[in-house]
């Protein structure tokens, strides 16, 4: 059978689609290579939410199309976000693309390739009817043994101004509670430890399915779920982080004491014409909720510097908020102009520079407050999961807290530590290096005598 290799770009949304198509081709007989040079069937599953991800991933398509000479490439396959918002520009800049697939035909890849030699001349599938899996138990993993993303929705029904998703991945769709429990536990056969919830709006799971509670009751499912340790939220939009999730998360252990909610601005102005449904007011309430109830609580968060209209005092008002509220964890994006987007025909645009040097501002802050709340951990025990060496940082060996999501938060660096991959196990920390930490193994524990 065709070997298969792929590049996968974008979030961890992308990530799960990618896994799961994998998946499906590897149950279908194809088999997979990581080497691109072998591969006789390479897809590219794009990212296309602003720009400098689109650009990744037609760089990343015109160096995998080059394969088809310098490589065993027979077949060049584009999915994603960017195959379906510029459907034609691809096919007609890039002629080496064989087929098109856009974010609701993923299941139908299968079929295309088999069919391939009949309907050659058939490059655009994302216009054909969307087609999602119902099952993801046979998603193939690319993460590390421990770990995985579990998407419980697709889609949004939100309006945000700046926000492309709607219009590329549609509505949001609630996979059904049996699926994901379903996923879970085959997820945790496998040795899967920590579990990453994820959706472009996690608080909102189950609305659609006319669930009561949806995104609590799911969370009982996956908790009573044998050998799930840690369970992380990710993507909660505010204004639907209700006090029964709030109290579900001090209540259950397995959960996580982390939550990523994207706030994107702070100033009632911005946020209205941002589109967003939440206030300063409800903002503030919420986070106090969140930390009355759970005082060891890790917030993360994300803003946009540069929404067109915002001035001065509206980004002085954001970081005197970001400097106030004290965030374990903040992403700060620029803003960027999507055409589709509401905001795209917004006057007073804010120039480039002026962007950046308010990120770097907003950045700068947090440094120091991550830094700060890092040192106030120095001789403090936690439980810490074990992920390994790390070549790429000279062979170190890393872990994570709870507080620490995979790939956007600081890591531990681990000193004397012979545990294995996957382990949790609780550590000290010692030092503080940046947005990261450093912790040893405890000593034997010393055998009291009766």
């Amino acid at each position: 059978m065709k070997k298969v290799g792929m590049v996968s770009l974008g979030c961890p949304k992308n990530t799960v689609d990618s896994e799961r198509v994998l998946g499906d081709l590897v149950a279908s007989g194809y088999d997979l290579t990581p080497d691109e040079e072998d591969a006789e069937i390479i897809i590219v599953n794009t990212c296309g939410f602003i720009e400098s991800a689109k650009k990744e991933s037609v760089e990343a398509i015109l160096e995998m199309a080059r394969k088809k000479i310098d490589g065993n490439c027979k077949q060049l396959i584009v999915t994603g976000c960017l195959a379906e918002r510029h459907t034609q520009e691809l096919l007609d800049e890039i002629p080496e693309i064989d087929h098109l697939l856009g974010v609701g035909q993923y299941p139908q890849l299968k079929n295309i390739l088999e069919d391939d030699a009949t309907n050659f001349n058939n490059r655009n599938h994302v216009a054909t009817p969307a087609e999602f899996y119902e099952s993801y138990t046979d998603r193939l993993m690319t993460t590390a043994f421990y770990t995985a993303y579990l998407k419980i929705s697709e889609g949004c029904s939100n309006r945000c101004a700046f926000c492309i998703i709607p219009k590329m991945r549609g509505p949001m769709r609630s996979r059904s509670p049996e699926s994901i429990l379903a996923e879970t536990e085959n997820l945790a056969k496998r040795g899967v430890k920590e579990f990453n919830i994820i959706s472009q709006d996690t608080t909102m799971y189950g609305f659609d399915l006319g669930m009561k509670d949806g995104l609590v009751r799911l969370l009982e499912g996956i908790a009573k779920v044998k050998s799930v340790e840690w369970i992380r939220l990710l993507y909660c939009y505010p204004t639907f982080l209700n006090s029964d999730v709030i109290d579900y998360i001090a209540s259950e252990e397995k959960v996580c004491r982390y939550i990523d909610v994207p706030l994107q601005h702070t100033h009632d102005e911005i946020l209205k014409s941002m589109k967003r449904q939440e206030t300063e007011g409800i903002i503030r309430r919420m986070l106090d909720e969140l930390r009355l109830k759970i005082p060891e609580i890790a917030l993360r968060t994300t803003f946009i510097t540069g929404f067109p209209g915002e001035t001065e005092e509206h980004f002085k008002h954001m970081l005197n908020f970001l400097c106030e509220v004290q965030f374990n964890h903040v992403g700060i994006f620029t803003y960027s102009d999507e055409e589709g987007t509401t905001a795209f025909d917004y006057p007073n645009r804010v120039p480039e520079e002026v962007k950046e040097e308010r990120k770097n501002i907003l950045m700068e802050c947090q440094k120091e407050i991550a830094c700060r709340k890092n040192q106030e951990k120095v001789g403090q025990i936690e439980s810490i999961l074990v992920e390994g060496f790390n070549v790429q940082e000279n062979y170190i060996m890393t872990g994570r807290l709870a507080s620490q999501a995979p790939d956007i938060d600081g890591q531990v660096i681990l000193e004397k530590c012979e545990a294995e991959p996957g382990e949790i196990i609780p550590m000290r920390i010692t030092a503080v290096a940046g947005y990261d930490l450093i912790a040893e193994p405890l000593s034997q524990p010393i055998e009291l005598v009766e």
